[in-house]
C-alpha cells in the first residue's frame, strides 16, 4: 500500500519545511534454508509521505508493530531505506554515504531511544557519553566540551556534578534527561523520540514530556514524536499521523483529529482512551476490532485495515485508498471519503 501525499504547494503546512518523506519504504528481507535465500518481505513501512515543519512536532501513534519505530529510524538513516526518499533542509539522505552523513547530516538530526539504560554505555561515566558526540565530531577543545557538558547536564535539570557518575547510579527518569542531554550535544534541529517516556512512571513522563517542550521553547527544535500513548501524544503534539500495518491512515492538526477521527482505525483507537464523563453525560461507545493484526510480511490486499474494518466495503477488498485531504490539512486514506 503507498500513501502517496500531494500537499499544496501555497499550504501553511508547506511553510518552512524542515523534513519531507516521500514514499518511504523499509522492506525487511525474510531468509530461509541452508543458502539463507529470500523468500519473502516483512513490510513494515510500505509507501508513508509527509512534510514536517520547523519548530513543530508531529506525532506519531498506533498499535504495537505498525512500524512507527522503524519509520523513525528509516528516517535517522539507522536503516537505510528500501525506497523512497527523505528530505532533510531540501536534501535528499535517503542514499547518502555513512561518511556523508556524518559530515552533513548527523549533527542537525538526534534521536532519543525508548530504553534509557540500554542507549548508555553502563562502563562510561555520564560525562564521558554526553562528550562522545562532540568527541567525534571535533567540536571545540577538551575544555570547551567539559563546559558543555555541565552546561547540558544543568539544562536538563541535573547538578553537573553527576558527570563522574554511571548509568547505574541513577532513575529510569535520570537516565533518560542523560539521553535528552546528549541528544543536545551537537545542537541538533530535528529530534526523532521514540517512545521516550514509555518506560517510566506515569509521573515521571509529565516531567520528561514538560522537559522536551521547554527545550523545544529554548532551542527551537522540532520534533518526530512516536509513541502507542495516545494521551501523552495529545499533550505534546500539534498534528499527529495515525499508522497502522506500516501505512499511514490518518493526518491532521491534533485537535481535528481528537475531536473528529474520520478513519475506521483511527476510531477504535481513540474509543478505547479513557476520558472523564461530566454527570449524566452519555457514556462514549467502546469500538472492539474483530480479528488478530494481520502480519507485515503477507498484509491484505486493498486497504491493509480491511480484515478488522467494521465499515468494510467491496472496493476495499480490491484497491487501495488514496491518501487524500478531506478537510482542511485533515488527510485520511479511506473509500468513505471518496
Amino acid at each position: 500500500m503507498s500513501n502517496t501525499l500531494t500537499v499544496d504547494p501555497n499550504s501553511d503546512h508547506t511553510n518552512g519545511t524542515i523534513l519531507e518523506v516521500d514514499n518511504l519504504k523499509m522492506h525487511f528481507p525474510i531468509k530461509a534454508g541452508l543458502m539463507q535465500k529470500t523468500v519473502g518481505q516483512v513490510k513494515a513501512v510500505d509507501g508513508i509521505s509527509f512534510k514536517l515543519r520547523k519548530g513543530e512536532t508531529l506525532g506519531i501513534v498506533g498499535e504495537s508493530g505498525c512500524g512507527k519505530s522503524t519509520l523513525g529510524r528509516a528516517i535517522i538513516r539507522l536503516y537505510k531505506p528500501s525506497s523512497g526518499k527523505v528530505l532533510f533542509n531540501n536534501q535528499d539522505i535517503s542514499s547518502l554515504s555513512e561518511g556523508e552523513l556524518r559530515k552533513s547530516v548527523r549533527r542537525r538530526m538526534q534521536m532519543i531511544f525508548q530504553d534509557p539504560f540500554a542507549s548508555l554505555n553502563p562502563r562510561k561515566t555520564l560525562g564521558t557519553s554526553i562528550m562522545e558526540p562532540l568527541k567525534t565530531h571535533k567540536s571545540g577543545s577538551a575544555a570547551e566540551r567539559k563546559e558543555k557538558v555541565d552546561r547540558l547536564l544543568d539544562t536538563v535539570g541535573l547538578n553537573p556534578s553527576f558527570a563522574n557518575r554511571y548509568p547505574h547510579e541513577f532513575s529510569g527518569g535520570q537516565r533518560q534527561r542523560i539521553g535528552i542531554a546528549r541528544a543536545l550535544a551537537l545542537n541538533p534541529d530535528l529530534m526523532i523520540a521514540d517512545e521516550p517516556v514509555s518506560a517510566l512512571d506515569v509521573s515521571i513522563q509529565a516531567q520528561i514530556i514538560n522537559l522536551m517542550e521547554d527545550l523545544q521553547d529554548e532551542f527551537n527544535l522540532t520534533y518526530l514524536f512516536i509513541s502507542h500513548d495516545l494521551s501523552v501524544v495529545r499533550h505534546i503534539s500539534d498534528r499527529v499521523g495515525v499508522m497502522y500495518l506500516g501505512n499511514m491512515m490518518e493526518l491532521a492538526d491534533k485537535h481535528d483529529l481528537y475531536r473528529e477521527p474520520l478513519h475506521p482505525y483511527t476510531q477504535a483507537l481513540m474509543s478505547a482512551v479513557p476520558v472523564p464523563r461530566k454527570k449524566g453525560q452519555i457514556k462514549r461507545e467502546r469500538i472492539i476490532l474483530s480479528g488478530d493484526l494481520p502480519s507485515p510480511s503477507n498484509p491484505p490486499k486493498g486497504c491493509v485495515f480491511h480484515t478488522r474494518c467494521p465499515a468494510a466495503m467491496d472496493i476495499c477488498k480490491q484497491e487501495v485508498p488514496k491518501f487524500q485531504e478531506v478537510h482542511p490539512n485533515h488527510y485520511v486514506a479511506c473509500h468513505l471519503y471518496e
